[in-house]
């Protein structure tokens, strides 16, 4: 089947709220974030996630700032309190478990590495697609196992090819689908042209949580290299695993999994603390997840009638913990806009991205300034990193590291009132 995109620069004629039609690729928190919003102002809307049903369970991911503010104005929280994770903090712990730093919720006003609101990733999801479910569902065509493979545009909308056969034309199309986009490939080009490798790997799964683990903490053990961690989950009887590894890049890891396995080994399986078990459950694991780390840099994020949101326009890899936040914000804008000029689709997408950059260039940031700072290789550069560790969530440095935070933090991005 031909993937094929006819890209024109082109001003989008009227058109009035009831005959717009937006295509969403991507059945994620971002995509069914913008999906919601949009079906709230009437707008139709058709999705197709890749998938074959939603994705249960994940990582957690937190809600703070403005991304707390956009949950709340598009009515998410109740949802989000009834399968909100009990995360109290994160703890630092050697290879024994003993316990060499530790950075409370509360201590940090939920500014820290861990927010007052935790939920995972499948969760919050899901919580998106209840709320879907009470829209009008006349205006909603929602596609399971499916995906574009064409785009072609002209000057009074985009027709779409998908892979079951099926055709569409849309005013609008939303790719939402990740760090690796078709819809981008297919809309802007190859994504080499727009992905910086970081300089590791990341992998996350779930687990049985083992005999002796402190309730309600993100526990993590940093090595030379590398670092492991175990999480709550909703569920006592599981924790969820993550381990990112600092690495040269090795694109033949893609689909290999036992080469991933093997890698990942051979940076934490002598790490002591809880590195047996988790590596142990890592080949078993139902939702083994492993990715390169990358950031995606968009010259910009509309071409013609085709956007980008979340991941597949700004992905700032998961390093930054930014990437719900900015799904959901992005979304809220994106939604806000369109509905706002409906006939003026130009300039929506035009306010979309000036009135989200500034908010990007903060969250994409990555704590300590890249890999090489969170992960050094040597064991002596992870020793002392532990010892700054320690002495920075002292009581006595935790006023100036508090100041550290905040003023990292996007709380002062003006989410606009829609």
């Amino acid at each position: 089947m031909s993937k094929t995109f006819v890209l024109h620069q082109m001003g989008l004629p009227d058109m009035s709220t009831t005959s717009l039609r937006v295509l969403v690729s991507g059945g994620g928190i971002a995509g069914n974030a913008v999906a919601l919003q949009l079906l709230r102002n009437g707008i139709r809307t058709t999705v197709v996630e890749r998938a074959t049903a939603p994705r249960p369970g994940g990582q957690a991911v937190d809600l703070r700032g403005p991304s707390k503010e956009a949950a709340e104005r598009m009515g998410l929280m109740p949802g989000i309190a009834k399968r909100q994770l009990d995360e109290r903090g994160m703890s630092y712990v050697d290879g024994d478990g003993k316990i060499y730093a530790r950075m409370a919720m509360e201590d940090f006003d939920g500014e820290g590495a861990v927010a007052e609101i935790e939920i995972t990733r499948g969760d919050l999801n899901q919580v998106l697609l209840d709320a879907i479910d009470t829209t009008d569902q006349t205006l909603l065509d929602y596609r399971y196992g499916d995906h574009i493979t064409a785009l072609t545009e002209d000057e009074t909308g985009v027709d779409v090819t998908f892979a079951s056969g099926a055709t569409g034309r849309y005013d609008l199309v939303v790719g939402a689908d990740g760090v690796h986009s078709a819809t981008r490939k297919l809309a802007f080009g190859p994504e080499d042209q727009f992905a910086t490798y970081l300089g590791g790997y990341c992998s996350y799964f779930t687990m049985p949580t083992p005999a002796g683990v402190r309730p309600g903490w993100f526990e993590m053990r940093s090595v030379p290299g590398a670092m492991l961690g175990l999480r709550p989950d909703r569920d006592p009887a599981t924790s969820k695993a993550i381990l990112i590894v600092r690495a040269d890049h090795d694109p033949t890891l893609r689909r290999d999994v036992t080469a991933q396995h093997n890698l990942l080994n051979s940076f934490l399986a002598d790490a002591g603390w809880r590195s047996a078990d988790i590596l142990a459950a890592m080949e078993t694991t139902p939702d083994y997840y492993f990715d390169e780390l990358v950031r995606i840099d968009m010259p910009t994020l509309s071409a013609g009638r085709v956007t980008l949101l979340g991941d597949a326009g700004y992905c700032g890899s998961p390093m930054t913990g930014m990437g719900t936040a900015m799904a959901i914000v992005g979304a809220y804008v994106l939604a806000g806009e369109i509905a706002s000029t409906p006939t003026d689709l130009t300039g929506a997408l035009k306010r979309y991205e000036e009135t989200l950059v500034p908010f990007l260039d903060k969250a994409r940031e990555i704590p300590g300034g890249s890999i090489k700072v969170m992960l050094p290789k040597s064991a002596w550069m992870t020793a002392l990193a532990r010892v700054n560790m320690r002495l920075m969530l002292s009581a006595p440095m935790r006023p100036l590291t508090k100041k550290i935070f905040f003023s990292n933090s996007t709380g002062d991005f003006p989410l606009p009132n829609y």
